[in-house]
């Protein structure tokens, strides 16, 4: 921020100011020294110490080097073009459409499936390295066969057989020529100050459940620059599904080079009750040092995505008018009873149990309650959104989204048609999800990652809603309406991801939350405090206050309020802001404080309502008689990282 300059009233002449000048030089032999405290500096920013900028940024995209988006959703877009793309540039789709974000993001990670990184790629460009190989050149005889005769199952069938058995013999040699390629693109898009390009992979574990297609992803991203990255190559699910055996894998690399690096978990709501579960990968009970590993690796979770939202649950907080948001209760879907071959396994008993083992707000319940057992709490994560596209192009808003697959870009027939190619739920249930918002000193990989571990970050259902969050113990009701809110919320407070302790004698905690548009988005409804928290007989709960309401509205005695009201056309996919609040402050103490109960809280902001990616659709390309079971109109959203209250020891 700049200060304004104070200006002397009249305009002396040239000759005064040049006396004036002459006068102060013979003055300065005899004029005293004064010294000047930190107190006395005229800039009250002078020693700020705080972020003052709210960057944006996709942590989780897909490319050609993705083995699935390549073969699968026929992606055949390079990293360089999502970098590109992510950072404003118009470019073309794989389908040659013109296509650009409205702004450009201020950093991005591809995150491409270690699992036969580059490997599709590599065989359709003939990569010299893959042809140095005997099982590459086997490779390529399988896909040439294939390109000759795309129509054929049997040709098709022994080219995906080929690239399971083949490419884990193709050596380090050529797993190392592939991860340098990775490296290197982003060394080239990183720009900093301007653009951050994160080096990063997905590891792609499927779980230990035998014959179920589970989802243990981790986002794996580092701080640092080609030059330690390239000590190492990623490991993939084929050399271990157990996500202990990442943590090692970081340990070492860590231990190797002096670098950093963490770990960001995803889907947990198509995890198959395996993300949070209360036992480890064999099954065995959680233990103290297991508690400390996972949580100095995983400081997030990705909370928003595509493929449905993590948040919460309509079975888990059934009292939650907001929790039915982009739902999929597995792999089919948003269906409870699923179909899919993937899926029938887990159509029986305990689908409310496995639910809590995936979603956000029961995990960190279950955090708290761990803390207590364990000393650790292995769930103190912050949340983040970030899309899983798998088409190079981050895209998270519903006028402009590309979907998941390729396959699945802007057409007459997509909301129709499955998910992907001969399975999954219909593709309107894919939701345009998500962003990641990072507090954070300077767009760098330094200051970012930095931000990323300490938990100061948010996340986004695609519109760019700037939030700030503060818990302390003395927050009044005037410093919701100040214009320094960010330096009185950090000098006698902590910022979202942050803890509080040593609760004073009869005093609540205070909260102070300011929420403000996405400039070129909708106005918002209202600002949520969702509470969770273990009484002292151990039993977990949560609430969710109302804080804030726009236009006025007020809370009624029973807890409820009256909607926000709509002004979607759905016919036009339009709406206007002329109902909501473009922006709300508001400070709030805990009405339900008790000392002796461990707890978390985090804000949710909802937008007015606004027109769903489907009515975009409709509207383009003139469809008719849309089934009643698609939604066209949606509340998008954003959750911050919560910040823990701990009681004091004894």
């Amino acid at each position: 921020m700049q200060e304004n300059s104070a200006l002397l009233s009249g305009t002396p002449s040239k000759a005064s100011r040049i006396l004036a000048g002459l006068s102060v030089l013979l003055l300065l032999p005899f004029l005293p020294i004064v010294s000047v405290s930190a107190q006395d500096v005229y800039s009250p920013y002078a020693d700020r110490s705080y972020p003052v900028n709210v960057y944006w940024g996709d942590t989780h995209v897909h490319t050609s080097f993705s083995a699935d988006a390549n073969q699968y959703g026929g992606n055949t877009v390079t990293p360089t073009i999502a970098y590109q793309f992510a950072r404003g540039d118009r470019v073309q789709t794989k389908t040659g459409k013109p296509v650009r974000l409205r702004r450009p993001l201020d950093f991005l990670v591809i995150a491409d499936h270690a699992g036969a990184l580059g490997l599709a790629a590599s065989i359709q460009n003939s990569d010299p390295a893959l042809m140095e190989t005997e099982a590459g050149k086997r490779l390529l005889d399988k896909f040439r066969a294939y390109q000759a005769s795309p129509g054929d199952p049997t040709a098709s069938w022994e080219f995906q057989t080929a690239m399971g058995t083949e490419g884990p013999k193709l050596g380090l040699g050529y797993k190392q020529s592939i991860w340098r390629t990775v490296t290197a693109n982003a060394e080239a898009y990183n720009a900093p100050g301007i653009f951050t390009a994160f080096i990063g992979f997905e590891w792609s574990s499927s779980g230990r459940i035998s014959g179920v297609f589970g989802n243990l992803h981790r986002v794996v991203i580092f701080k640092d620059d080609a030059a330690k990255a390239n000590r190492i190559v990623p490991i993939s699910a084929r050399d271990s599904s157990n996500p202990e055996d990442l943590w090692r894998f970081l340990e070492g690399y860590q231990q190797m080079t002096g670098g950093e690096v963490l770990a960001i978990p995803h889907n947990g709501n198509l995890s198959n009750g395996e993300m949070f579960a209360l036992t480890k990968f064999d099954g065995s009970a959680l233990t103290t040092d297991w508690a400390m590993t996972r949580s100095r690796w995983e400081p997030l979770f990705e909370a928003t995505q595509l493929k449905g939202d993590s948040e919460t649950h309509p079975v888990l907080s059934p009292t939650d008018t907001f929790a039915d948001f982009e739902t999929w209760s597995s792999w089919a879907g948003a269906k409870a009873d699923p179909n899919h071959a993937c899926c029938k396994q887990l159509k029986s008993e305990g689908f409310v149990e496995r639910k809590k083992a995936e979603y956000a707000r029961s995990a960190l319940k279950r955090g708290l309650d761990l803390q207590v057992k364990l000393g650790v709490n292995p769930f103190k994560f912050g949340m983040i959104g970030s899309t899983d596209s798998h088409t190079s192009l981050s895209t998270a808003d519903n006028d402009n989204f590309w979907g998941q697959w390729v396959s699945k870009g802007p057409s007459p027939t997509r909301m129709a048609e499955q998910f992907s190619p001969g399975w999954g739920p219909p593709n309107w249930e894919t939701g345009a999800a998500g962003y990641a918002g990072v507090w954070a000193d300077e767009n760098t990989r330094e200051s970012l990652f930095a931000a990323l571990k300490r938990r100061e970050v948010y996340a986004s259902t695609g519109p760019r809603i700037t939030i700030r969050f503060f818990g302390g113990w003395g927050y009044t009701a005037e410093d919701a309406q100040r214009p320094d809110l960010a330096r009185i919320g950090y000098r006698t407070g902590v910022p979202m991801g942050g803890d509080l302790t040593h609760a004073p004698t009869n005093t609540a905690p205070s909260f102070l939350i300011r929420a403000v548009k996405d400039p070129d988005g909708a106005n918002l409804d209202r600002a949520q405090i969702i509470k969770g928290w273990r009484d002292q007989k151990g039993g977990l709960h949560e609430k969710i206050y109302d804080v804030f309401l726009s236009d006025g509205r007020k809370v009624r005695g029973n807890g409820t309020a009256d909607p926000v009201g709509s002004t979607v056309n759905i016919q036009d996919a339009s709406y206007t802001n002329t109902i909501g609040d473009p922006e709300l402050a508001v400070t709030w103490k805990d009405p339900d404080f008790d000392p002796e109960e461990p707890a978390f809280y985090y804000v949710r902001v909802l937008e007015i309502p606004t027109p769903r990616w489907p009515a975009y659709d409709a509207r383009f390309f003139g469809v008719k008689d849309i089934p009643d079971e698609v939604p066209m109109i949606t509340q998008e959203r954003a959750y911050t990282s919560p910040i823990w209250y701990t009681p004091d020891e004894g």
